[in-house]
């Protein structure tokens, strides 16, 4: 009995044994030689990266005047004056629906293609390969090819549904406030949904074919052998191809700043544009540096969760 007992009691030293082991100063003395093989790339990182990282978060505490050229250290005065303008949070909605509307609708769009391309058909390759060309373009090429097919004057959608009667007018759609967003969501989402396609396209030739026969004979129909059989397998890709893209839009730039540079009246006007336009149009790189800041918090916040869903699954090293 008293054998039984001793056995179940803990054991206190394996315990801090094991939190040793955990700790990344052991880890890093146990595995030297392995980091000194990522040194030269930590070297670099910290030059191209953490050298204008510490730059901006310096230069975002200072008054920076462009006709003097004298910087002032003015604490939080940056912040406060871009968190208390109203015009922020008017760029913030437009940043959050692009972000949002984009990462979704390319999001559904993406999938399904996936879905549709999944099965073997004729053409197949052929089909994949066409629905690939808006992701291989360039982002500047297609936005001035957009730009002309969507212009109200002489554009090719406004001219083709003139000369066929549907309207009699004009079709404002990148000079119309109201029209301006979604038109350019629509064009992202062409740009985009290609990546998602692909992703996802990869996720599903993981599904075990054993688990979607078993299924069939067990007499699931289709809606039930992708809810309980393929949608759980494609969970992590899902996760993580939706992190990606929401965080590829958050930052999207090209597309917006050449179709509309932000207008027309700021309606198209985002953060990543509006710290453009602070920085090189204003000339007032503190405040600028504070909106990059701001923005930077937020992506690390996203990476974060990036990361957690990248490695949630990944085997853990031991020693």
């Amino acid at each position: 009995m008293a054998t039984a007992k001793a056995q179940t009691l803990p054991q206190p030293r394996d315990s801090i044994a094991e939190v040793v082991r955990e700790s990344l100063p052991y880890r890093v003395r146990k595995h030297w030689a392995d980091y000194l093989y990522v040194l030269p790339s930590l070297l670099v990182m910290l030059v191209v990266i953490g050298y204008p990282l510490v730059y901006t978060v310096w230069l975002s505490f200072h008054a920076t005047p462009p006709r003097t050229g004298e910087w002032n250290f003015n604490g939080i005065a940056n912040y406060q004056q871009i968190l208390t303008d109203p015009r922020f949070w008017r760029i913030t909605g437009n940043t959050i629906y692009w972000t949002v509307g984009s990462t979704l609708f390319a999001f559904i769009l993406g999938f399904g293609a996936a879905l549709a391309l999944h099965n073997p058909f004729p053409g197949r390759g052929v089909v994949r390969a066409l629905l690939l060309i808006p992701w291989v373009i360039s982002a500047v090429a297609a936005a001035y090819v957009w730009r002309w097919i969507l212009h109200s004057d002489y554009g090719l959608v406004s001219g083709t549904l003139m000369s066929w009667g549907i309207i009699d007018r004009p079709l404002v759609l990148l000079d119309s406030n109201s029209r301006v967003m979604p038109t350019l969501i629509m064009v992202n989402v062409w740009k985009e949904f290609p990546f998602v396609m692909v992703m996802l396209t990869a996720g599903l030739q993981t599904v075990p074919d054993r688990l979607l026969r078993a299924a069939r004979i067990d007499g699931a129909s289709a809606w039930n052998q992708f809810r309980h059989v393929t949608l759980p397998h494609l969970r992590g890709v899902i996760l993580i191809t939706t992190l990606l893209l929401f965080v590829i839009n958050l930052n999207s730039f090209t597309l917006v700043w050449l179709m509309t540079g932000g207008g027309p009246a700021n309606a198209s006007q985002l953060w990543i544009t509006e710290i453009y336009n602070i920085a090189f149009r204003s000339l007032q790189y503190g405040p600028a540096s504070a909106f990059s800041v701001i923005l930077f918090i937020i992506m690390l916040a996203l990476g974060y969760f990036y990361v957690k869903a990248l490695t949630a699954n990944a085997p853990r090293r031991e020693g």
